[in-house]
């Protein structure tokens, strides 16, 4: 088959600039094939090289004695003690779930419990966080439909809990959906298999499905805009097979324990391309496959298609060659695929060869480390103006309408669709603060959340930035258990754009003044850029997850208070109500600032609750974030189907979002209240647990019409 000629358009149409086209000349001395633009245009594109987002990561808290491995392998690993550790990710699949909802978001699934399993890690726990466009939107009901399908659908079949997420909706989404997806899994801290290849003439093998068509050019694809042309794209779409990605693991631990792997590279974007790179660059080696013998699904596929294929449920591996047999057995007995395509090489070469002819020859080096990377101009996003005109509302009145809007009603409508007990080690199911499930076979557990306001980070990203971070931390110090690392996702608009950069910088500077503060570095993370359409970018969206620990399931702490309990706000309450929940569901506004985030009373205010916990002074706990006192007041009532009686306030009170805060349900308040002042932690005993109503103040609400609002609002939004 001839290969098109380069030409201008074919260059732009795979994302590369004049400019980087010209580097390419320079790096090889000639003009490439079409093989080899294909290969640059997969390794330099922003999904894969970050390089308009390098220069920023690179200033983020990565290192402590709790940590591993940090940033740069498929996943973060962070020890928990008594020779194990946790192994975790979380990455996006934006562009792909906005083309072809169901297949974009199970694969993106998939892709992410490949990540850990990779590592030598069984996968434990699932999370995701979905961000769509307003509910009225002609394609949110059918997004939001294809994508919970999706990732129940993968994650289900692949036999892993979905424990916790996000869900939110806002008109900024309604033209690029945002789907991050996260995966822990559990190993030994003697059996972690890493990435670098080594040993010179070493064999290169593929494992896992046959590669087909689908997906390919699906990196660039996820590094540009969308316009008119969106569903042309509908082909750069994977398509996966969770019965088979459940074999793959299998046999990839299984082949593990033979100790025939040298290094293991998931291959998930660019697929051959980037996981051959990679290998191959991290451990100073150059790279030769032969196409002939990748194991394919479709007729006459050429170099350029297997080089660029994302088809799911593959693997490629540098192998001791003494134990190829014992290997091919395990691949063999879980029937599939085991292939020698290639070797490694002592020159700086990445030499591809299909039937006898050099389909590309670069220099490894130079598609990998020596990617472009941009210091992309940016403006600081502009203070905003503190609120002056702060509404007042009945509180009761507006509970109900918080509780029934798609933002902030029971998401039971999403997990109930997700095994969240497979395992049998969930402790503590979605839907308050963290999810929580056990380490097998010990005392141990490990907690998850997932968490980012985006009218925050619009407003304020540095302190929109801290505040993710900070509300990570509360809802693991609220579980029980102590707050050990966090992964991010920073999804963000055009950055070529010099505000959307901004926006990006700021946050990136929250974050790693909180994680800094907060003792939980960043071990691992992705970026996803260009999610705009026709010049229209989302809102600022830098997802954390973290996890935490628990030496003893002893520590959990519950989310209902039992009758009679007093209830003890702890954290100092200023009624801030810019860009709060209020202001939004009930009146449309985004105005005001952010809340400020203060990083020491986070602290501090997180060890006590802990502590609390310890001495057995409380019964039930949760964080304050949106809709403030109040929202976090009826989650625990719901929680415990009981009533509560709260003292009265404005509506700053009740709906302000000023951070650092926890609601304590407690029999022995002197005792709570004395353990905060010894920690400069401000309480107030605030109420009663008890009843049938819910009181704020004068208002009532009946527990009855609260649960109906809660339970039902997002079923009759979006079903």
């Amino acid at each position: 088959m001839t290969e098109p000629a380069i030409t201008d358009k074919l260059i732009a149409d795979h994302g590369l600039k004049p400019d980087e086209y010209q580097m390419i000349l320079d790096i090889i001395g000639r003009e490439p094939t079409f093989t080899e633009l294909g290969i640059f245009s997969a390794m330099w594109n922003e999904h894969c090289s970050y390089k308009s987002s390098k220069k920023w990561l690179r200033t983020l808290p990565t290192e402590g004695p709790q940590v591993i491995c940090g940033p740069g392998e498929n996943a973060g690993i962070v020890d928990i003690g008594d020779g194990q550790c946790v192994v975790f990710k979380m990455e996006s699949h934006n562009h792909p779930s906005y083309i072809e909802p169901y297949q974009g978001a199970a694969t993106g699934v998939g892709g992410i419990l490949r990540d850990v399993f990779t590592m030598g890690a069984r996968p434990i726990a699932a999370m995701n966080s979905l961000s769509f466009g307003e509910v009225s939107h002609p394609k949110t009901k059918s997004l939001v439909a294809g994508v919970v399908e999706g990732v129940g659908g993968y994650g289900n079949c692949f036999g892993v809990p979905t424990v916790g997420g996000e869900l939110r909706f806002h008109e900024a989404y309604n033209g690029n959906c945002l789907v991050n997806a996260f995966a822990a899994g559990l190993a030994d801290t003697d059996a972690i298999f890493y990435s670098a290849a080594s040993g010179v003439g070493m064999p290169v093998v593929y494992l896992g499905a046959k590669t087909g068509r689908d997906g390919v050019g699906g990196a660039t694809m996820a590094s540009a805009e969308f316009d008119e042309t969106i569903e042309e794209k509908r082909p750069t779409v994977q398509v996966g097979d969770p019965f088979t990605e459940k074999r793959l693991m299998e046999a990839t631990l299984e082949l593990m324990a033979t100790g025939a792997v040298i290094s293991i590279q998931d291959m998930g974007a660019a697929g051959l391309t980037c996981s051959a790179v990679e290998m191959g660059d991290k451990g100073d080696l150059g790279v030769r496959l032969n196409l002939e013998d990748v194991p394919i699904r479709e007729d006459n596929m050429t170099a350029y298609e297997m080089m660029l294929s994302e088809s799911q449920e593959r693997m490629l591996m540098v192998l001791k060659p003494e134990l190829e047999a014992e290997a091919k057995a395990v691949f063999d007995k879980w029937d599939l695929d085991f292939a020698i395509v290639g070797e490694t090489i002592a020159e700086d070469r990445f030499l591809i060869m299909h039937n006898g002819e050099v389909k590309a020859d670069l220099p490894l080096k130079a598609l990998s480390g020596t990617a472009p990377e941009y210091d992309r101009p940016w403006v600081e996003t502009p203070q905003a103006a503190a609120l002056t005109d702060a509404p007042s509302v009945d509180a009761g009145e507006a509970l109900l309408a918080l509780a029934s809007s798609p933002n902030y009603a029971s998401r039971a409508w999403v997990y109930e669709q997700y095994d969240t007990m497979v395992m049998a080690d969930t402790v503590k199911r979605p839907g308050l603060d963290a999810g929580v499930v056990r380490v097998h076979g010990t005392p141990k557990a490990l907690a998850f959340t997932s968490d980012v306001t985006p009218r925050y980070c619009k407003a304020n990203p540095f302190e929109g930035g801290k505040q993710a971070v900070a509300e990570a931390y509360r809802n693991l110090c609220a579980t029980g258990a102590k707050p050990l690392a966090t992964t991010d996702n920073m999804n963000f608009g055009n950055p070529e754009k010099p505000e959307i950069m901004g926006q990006f910088v700021g946050c990136i500077k929250g974050i790693g003044d909180a994680v800094s503060a907060l003792d939980m570095p960043i071990v691992s993370g992705n970026v996803s850029l260009y999610n705009e359409t026709d010049g229209t970018g989302i809102l600022p969206t830098p997802t954390i997850g973290a996890v935490g620990l628990m030496t003893d399931l002893d520590q959990l702490i519950g989310t209902a208070p039992n009758d009679g309990d007093s209830l003890v706000l702890l954290g100092e309450t200023t009624g801030h109500l810019g860009q709060s929940a209020l202001l939004k569901e009930l009146f449309n506004r985004e105005d005001g600032d952010a809340p400020h985030v203060d990083l020491k009373a986070e602290w501090a205010a997180g060890e006590l609750v802990r502590a609390l916990q310890s001495d057995k002074s409380i019964t039930a706990a949760h964080d304050l974030s949106d809709g403030g006192l109040a929202l976090a007041a009826a989650d625990m009532a719901l929680a415990g189907n009981i009533g509560m009686a709260l003292k009265d306030g404005d509506t700053g009170w009740f709906f302000g979002e000023d951070q650092a805060r926890y609601l304590i349900a407690t029999a022995t308040p002197d005792a709570v209240l004395a353990a905060a002042q010894t920690a400069g932690v401000p309480a107030q005993v605030i109420g009663t647990a008890t009843g049938d109503t819910l009181e704020l103040g004068a208002a009532k609400v009946a527990m009855s019409d609260l649960r109906d609002a809660f339970t039902t609002g997002l079923p009759k939004a979006v079903a």
